[in-house]
């Protein structure tokens, strides 16, 4: 794998543990579309309450996706706050989301690992090569839009954009297939070798589809043994998604992004819906 260019260093950590963790490409383009959506109907409470269920399953929402078309604005609307999602985070400006990239997933995937060794380790290496890209699902085919936040040491990075259909749950059926196929692999960068782990999590049950994964990637930074750990979540509704990012050196933001796909989902079927998304919840103060 041909190592990536990067401009500056970003440390999640005021330690040198960390100066070499995070690394920072050019910010994404975002694509332009129609304006949507009427205001001043808010979201029923009762749609909230969701129950919870494992990963995978394709099983669409109790009242169908809704039918809107997701506009620059309408996903910009769509997006999280702070409110919604568990613990003390702190929303960043959007130019420093975009440039957030975790310098321990850049790496070789060594094919020894794997018996069917060209399959498995090519989408193993499509994974850390999507984290460390925050496209996980593919380039949107339309409207995008991201935030970021900050707790301690961690990040999360949420997102919320347009897709081809059929592209969009692809990928989810890829990433159903990672716990098996990446359970542990090993991954090279600069001669030094790091070991990676893939879990299955489990994500309200929301949405059309989902997928949810936590990634603990282990490794020599600046010399010290450093494990980052990713809690990752795909929510799919429509022709439509979120993705959230979450973790860092400190790990476990199982909870963060579990409020984060639970409250998120129904703000994006809000604006698809015309609807204008309820208040933040107060739950969280």
């Amino acid at each position: 794998m041909t190592r990536r260019t990067v401009r500056l260093a970003h440390v999640l950590s005021s330690t040198a543990l960390t100066a070499g963790t995070l690394l920072a490409t050019a910010a994404c383009a975002q694509e332009g579309g129609r304006d949507a959506g009427a205001p001043g109907v808010s979201a029923s409470p009762a749609a909230r309450q969701q129950t919870e269920s494992p990963t995978g399953s394709p099983t669409g929402s109790p009242s169908g996706s809704p039918t809107g078309t997701l506009t620059e604005s309408g996903a910009e609307t769509a997006l999280i706050t702070a409110a919604d999602i568990e613990d003390d985070w702190t929303q960043v400006k959007d130019t420093e989301a975009e440039n957030w990239h975790d310098g321990l997933l850049i790496g070789k995937v060594d094919v020894s690992d794997f018996l069917s060794a060209k399959t498995d380790a090519a989408d193993c290496q499509r994974l850390m090569d999507s984290l460390f890209d925050d496209d996980l699902l593919g380039k949107p085919s339309g409207a995008n839009a991201l935030r970021g936040f900050t707790e301690g040491d961690s990040r999360l990075l949420y997102q919320v954009a347009a897709y081809d259909r059929t592209d969009v749950q692809d990928s989810l059926n890829w990433m159903a297939k990672l716990p098996q196929e990446c359970d542990r692999f090993t991954m090279t960068e600069n001669g030094e070798e790091r070991t990676v782990q893939v879990t299955e999590s489990s994500l309200p049950s929301v949405g059309d589809a989902r997928e949810g994964l936590r990634v603990t990637v282990r490794g020599p930074v600046d010399g010290t043994d450093a494990t980052l750990t990713l809690d990752v979540a795909a929510v799919r509704v429509g022709d439509n998604a979120i993705t959230v990012t979450a973790g860092g050196l400190d790990g476990d933001e199982d909870d963060s992004v579990r409020s984060a796909v639970q409250l998120g989902t129904q703000r994006l079927q809000d604006i698809l819906a015309g609807r204008s998304p309820a208040a933040s919840p107060s739950q969280f103060d």
